[in-house]
């Protein structure tokens, strides 16, 4: 009886909650949000379904545990000696490469948009523009307005993603786009017309960060006109 114990014990050890979150996020990664159940799971653990409840009560608490897990580690390589605006830029490529990477994870972020994985990228975004000398109430719409950016392009250009057919060229694309906008009519749509080759010849991540830098420029400005919401 001891003997079978001490199996149970080590199987118990061997399915620890980090083992089923790791098996869920290449779950997630490899068949999408409804790929995602207990029974594939356990398949993937070679265990039984009922033995994951003892660890993961159902599968918004495993998406919620899976999306933190990718998140801690987007958000943990930013060095400490950087600076707080290039802190701000790594924070922001590793949100962006990991939901462009992950797309299931900003599907999350959106429907439980301050989980513990939004925060852990508010908090990290909030210290640097502490460090950058930013006063007072504003600390929190700068925080927020840098949330808001990263998360909202970063979801978007993963969705963007999804929508293209595997044999579609992003080259392609871009270029018949680029054409149709410079058809439109020049009355409606001066402006777009005028940038229609920049759309053509742009690159999603440098257009990412030149977004992350004119925030940034707005938020020194409004330090160094010493501008707070107090």
């Amino acid at each position: 009886m001891a003997k079978a114990t001490r199996g149970s014990e080590r199987r118990e050890d061997a399915l620890s909650r980090e083992r089923i979150v790791e098996a869920a996020i290449a779950l997630l990664d490899a068949e999408g949000e409804n790929g995602l159940t207990f029974r594939a799971l356990a398949t993937r653990l070679t265990t039984g379904p009922g033995a994951l409840y003892w660890h993961i009560a159902n599968k918004s608490e495993l998406l919620v545990a899976a999306t933190d897990a990718v998140v801690a580690r987007a958000t943990g390589e930013v060095l400490v000696s950087a600076s707080p605006h290039d802190a701000i830029r790594k924070i922001a490529v590793g949100v962006f490469d990991t939901i462009d990477a992950h797309p299931w994870v900003g599907a999350q972020l959106s429907r439980a948009p301050w989980e513990t994985a939004t925060l852990q990228i508010f908090e990290r975004i909030g210290r640097q523009v502490q460090a950058l000398g930013v006063a007072g109430a504003a600390q929190f719409t700068a925080a927020s307005a840098l949330l808001s950016y990263i998360l909202g392009v970063s979801i978007q250009n993963a969705a963007n993603a999804r929508l293209f057919d595997p044999a579609v060229n992003r080259a392609d694309f871009l270029e018949t786009t680029s054409a149709r906008w410079k058809a439109l009519d020049a009355h409606e749509y001066p402006f777009t017309r005028t940038v229609a080759t920049q759309m053509r010849e742009h690159d999603d991540l440098a257009e990412f960060l030149a977004g992350i830098d004119l925030i940034l420029i707005g938020v020194t400005a409004s330090r160094s006109r010493g501008t707070t919401r107090e």
